[in-house]
């Protein structure tokens, strides 16, 4: 069979490949193995194929089921529309089984998932789609409020996306139901073979703007990213792995469904990160791993009255993300819940780093602990420099190894910003490198883009964070820049206090933490107190949203003040 993908052409994608000496390193060390991510997956999934492997709520599939269902929908897709190998796929779809289906079925097909979120708009996905060039899309109809339905309908109806493939709803213009579309590929004939060393999944760098950061994953770069995180995690038969995150994020992805299949553990979605979702499905079915649990899930599971009857025992790694989480709660974790935390840093563009296992608490609790691959390489630069600061001093982030991108898609913009000469990705995050018990582990210190200028001073909200969660009547804070006409930036803290307590005012607040060694230039200027910080898509607290809000209450407060 000739191998349409490698016969076409691809576009000019702005991507920077992989030096051939890093890659003759990475096959011949056995980090690449010249092998696509479906044939890895399905031949996972083929051996695995008497266990039980996918758990929802609503299904119990073994990895024999999951395949045949994946076959299916692959074979039916390319029988029943006008796709062809090569071509993006758009996803709007949850945690629910039809998704890992479509996810695995696009790629035995030879077609492109393009990893978008349920909650993205007709603008949002209208603007992706033209950027990689997709024209069909695979939405949940009865996702939420049915917005996904609605938006994919909207973007078929202006010739956007005309191909649209539905799942738990009714089918859009010609295009078959995903139901419908697995049925018709009963009997049709296998699909193409894949190229290794050309793009396997589209995914998304911290949201969407006008021009998208859209990371091409590799189908060996992202076969090693699963691996060696269920490597490092010591997935296996016995590893049960409850997600509870959109699943089509790269966390997802690259840290629950692509190891949890190649390692033969079973994965257990969760339809939501909610609380009562989470305590029920640890009840019913023992998980062993929650990977990325943002900080704010955690406080809620602290705070809520089921935790303290619900067994915690089969959980061995309870891995937090997304942003340091404070020491305080991490001992109130072990403490209340008996969870013994590990923490871990991760992106879109690669690398991950995690808690080494059987590390002690001094790394559990000051760091998000180390790379996962052997080949991983991390420089702590000086900021908007390449030279390398010594351990223990603050720098900018930066990547490069076997699984790390060497640029974004379509992006020469951005490229030019985010990779060095030489071909590290400055991740824009500040950390330090630390060296603990003979091992070295880096802990994430904020983002260069959250330090508040405030005239010729630098406050790094991440350090003033930390200290304001000493104060016994906060539970959490965010510092954001809010606009000054004299000084450019000063520091607000928003806070949201204890139940019943009495919110700390500027002066009050400033008073103590001057009384835990700050900076006077430091302290917050204003507070505002809010019952819940938003979050991202991806559970992270949204400062992006923060600084907007403070900035239109100001205006807001000048424009009164002029009438």
């Amino acid at each position: 069979m000739s191998n349409p993908i490698s016969e076409a052409p691809e576009v000019d994608t702005g991507l920077v490949p992989y030096p051939p000496a890093a890659v003759e390193r990475y096959r011949a060390e056995g980090l690449w193995r010249g092998r696509s991510l479906p044939h890895e997956l399905t031949a996972a999934l083929d051996r695995f194929a008497d266990r039980e492997g996918l758990i929802t709520p609503e299904i119990r599939w073994t990895y024999g089921e999951l395949l045949d269902r994946s076959r299916r929908f692959a074979a039916g897709i390319l029988a029943g529309t006008d796709l062809r190998p090569g071509e993006p796929v758009m996803f709007q779809m949850g945690n629910v089984a039809e998704t890992v289906v479509a996810y695995i079925g696009v790629l035995i097909a030879g077609l492109r998932p393009v990893c978008t979120l349920p909650q993205h708009g007709e603008r949002e996905i209208g603007l992706l789609a033209q950027h990689v060039g997709a024209r069909a899309t695979i939405v949940q109809a009865d996702h939420g409020s049915g917005e996904t339905y609605r938006v994919a309908r909207a973007l078929h109806d202006d010739g956007v996306l005309p191909v649209a493939i539905v799942a738990r709803g009714e089918a859009i213009g010609a295009t078959p139901t995903l139901e419908w579309l697995s049925l018709l590929g009963a009997d049709a004939p296998a699909p193409p073979a894949v190229v290794p060393d050309q793009i396997a999944v589209y995914q998304l760098s911290g949201g969407t703007t006008g021009l998208p950061k859209v990371a091409a994953r590799l189908h060996e770069e992202y076969v090693h990213n699963s691996r060696v995180w269920a490597e490092a995690l010591a997935y296996g038969g016995a590893t049960r792995v409850l997600y509870p995150l959109p699943m089509m994020h790269n966390a997802g992805i690259s840290l629950a469904v692509q190891p949890a299949i190649l390692a033969g553990a079973q994965l257990v979605l969760a339809p939501s990160a909610k609380t009562s979702d989470l305590l029920d499905l640890i009840a019913s079915e023992r998980p062993t791993s929650l990977p990325l649990v943002p900080p704010a899930v955690a406080v809620r599971l602290l705070e809520d009255p089921r935790s303290r009857v619900t067994d915690f025992t089969s959980i061995a790694d309870f891995v937090v993300g997304g942003q340091a989480l404070p020491q305080e709660v991490s001992e109130r974790l072990r403490d209340q819940l008996g969870i013994a935390v590990r923490q871990m840093f991760g992106m879109a563009e690669g690398m991950f780093l995690v808690t080494p296992a059987g590390a002690g608490e001094e790394i559990r609790h000051r760091s998000v602990g180390a790379p996962v691959s052997p080949a991983d390489e991390v420089r702590i630069a000086e900021i908007g420099g390449d030279d390398e600061v010594p351990v223990g001093e603050i720098g900018e982030f930066c990547a490069r190894g076997p699984y790390t991108i060497r640029g974004y898609y379509r992006a020469d913009r951005h490229n030019r910003d985010a990779f060095s000469a030489d071909g590290f990705y400055r991740t824009g995050d500040l950390a330090r490198a630390h060296v603990i018990d003979g091992t070295t582990v880096y802990s994430i210190e904020g983002r260069i883009k959250d330090v508040i200028n405030r005239g010729v001073e630098k406050i790094h909200a991440e350090e003033v964070e930390e200290i304001i969660l000493r104060h016994p009547d906060v539970v959490s804070a965010a510092l954001v820049a809010m606009p000054d006409p004299v000084l450019g930036e000063r520091a607000c803290a928003y806070l949201i206090v204890d139940e019943g307590a009495v919110a700390p005012t500027v002066a009050g607040l400033g008073e103590f933490l001057l009384g835990q060694g700050l900076a006077k230039y430091k302290l917050p200027e204003r507070i505002e107190v809010v019952r819940e910080f938003p979050l991202s898509n991806v559970g992270k607290v949204s400062k992006k949203h923060l600084r907007e809000r403070i900035a239109e209450t100001l205006a807001a407060d000048q424009s009164a003040a002029a009438r």
